[in-house]
């Protein structure tokens, strides 16, 4: 939880989720299931981003990456031209 890439692989999530969740008030709110005006839309989303938020850091123990399971691939090194 203390690395950079950990911070960028959770504020990428945070971020995803968010759209996800806008996206998805919106377009319940278009089906006519749900009555949602772009306000509420954002905030639905902004709760998604800080849940998601949350659930990087809780489960960040044992592991180098926001998920349970996984780990945030290091930058491969990139290397000078080989010879055949």
């Amino acid at each position: 939880m203390t690395t950079a890439a950990f911070w960028k692989a959770t504020f990428e999530r945070m971020v995803r989720t968010m759209a996800q969740a806008t996206l998805g008030a919106v377009s319940a709110d278009g089906l006519g299931i749900v009555d949602v005006d772009w306000a509420e839309a954002f905030s639905v989303g902004g709760l998604a981003a800080a849940l998601a938020l949350l659930t990087a850091i809780a489960t960040s123990g044992g592991t180098t990456g926001p998920g349970i399971t996984e780990t945030v691939a290091a930058p491969s090194t990139p290397r000078g031209p080989t010879s055949l």
